[in-house]
């Protein structure tokens, strides 16, 4: 009996991914899954270019507005949320397509990896390094993690120091890189999995017009709702780029155009760093640019592999 189909859409920030998935989705029956890691969150709906609820009216969309801005969802998690969800859409005669630029997710579906669950009290460990993250500052942090584990530094944004202090930990703790020590289990699933791109500078154009269409759009209200209603500077959600500088807009000590500037500067960075997880020498990836008539190209990628599946 063969396994049941499943597409990964990925690619860089702001390449039209939501687009062309929900488009995709419509000719090939589908339902889309996010892998985002800031899609998850309910209430952060502009600063993280959520699909609009008419976007998700015309495709129906799984891992969106699943959980509150205070939570952390694990690696392991999200996998276990994205799987049954896959799992749900076949079991309705649907495809699952699994639309995402978080690099570490993707590629933990795409090449099966099995993290820990989690779950379990703070290691004396976790509780130092967050110690000293909160004396030192998270970038010092990162430094040390460079030092110990350089792909994994490479991977994780100094900024996210929540990942970084784990990355230390399981190093301290083992003697090896975090990086080393994933499980590689194959997925009940034949995958496929298809590439958006754009050169680099068309890929910065995009990113500064849709910033700009993001301040106009009232990014800067929807964090101070956010902070009325109570939720801290420092929750997880609000580590995505853009809030943080944001929220010290709202607290005035930041001006809105030099906050535009940093937003700009760290999400450029931010497309670099995807590309480590997107490589377009990457086998695995069949990669489409962006252009006219692409959708039409991926459409008849996705019916051929089907066909040769159903063989």
């Amino acid at each position: 009996m063969s396994l049941p189909p499943l597409i990964l859409l990925v690619g860089a920030t702001a390449v039209g991914k939501t687009e062309a998935a929900i488009v995709l989705a419509e000719r090939l029956q589908a339902e889309i899954i996010s892998a985002d890691s800031r899609l998850l969150y309910r209430g952060l709906d502009i600063g993280t270019a959520k699909p609009t609820p008419e976007e998700r009216q015309r495709v129906r969309h799984h891992l969106v507005d699943v959980a509150d801005p205070g939570e952390v969802w694990s690696l392991a998690q999200v996998r276990r949320a994205v799987l049954e969800a896959a799992a749900d859409i076949s079991a309705r005669g649907r495809l699952p397509l699994v639309v995402g630029g978080t690099g570490q997710y993707m590629r933990a579906l795409l090449e099966g990896w099995e993290p820990p669950a989690g779950g379990s009290p703070p290691s004396a460990t976790r509780l130092r390094l967050e110690d000293e993250a909160r004396r030192l500052g998270g970038a010092a942090l990162h430094g040390r993690l460079r030092l110990l584990d350089p792909d994994s530094a490479e991977r994780i944004d100094a900024r996210n120091v929540r990942r970084v202090i784990r990355a230390v930990e399981i190093h301290e703790l083992t003697g090896a890189p975090a990086s080393d020590q994933r499980r590689h289990v194959p997925l009940p699933y034949r995958i496929l999995c298809l590439g958006l791109r754009l050169p680099r500078a068309e890929l910065y154009a995009r990113i500064d017009a849709r910033l700009d269409e993001m301040l106009r759009a009232g990014w800067v209200e929807e964090v101070r709702r956010l902070l009325a209603a109570g939720l801290e500077p420092a929750a997880p959600a609000f580590s995505a780029i853009g809030y943080p500088q944001l929220v010290e807009v709202v607290r005035g000590r930041l001006g809105l155009a030099e906050a535009r500037a940093d937003i700009r500067k760290r999400t450029h960075a931010f497309v670099r760093r995807q590309a480590n997880w997107f490589k377009p020498g990457d086998p695995a990836i069949r990669w489409f640019e962006n252009r006219p008539g692409v959708i039409e190209l991926m459409e008849s990628e996705v019916r051929a592999w089907l066909a040769a599946g159903a063989v």
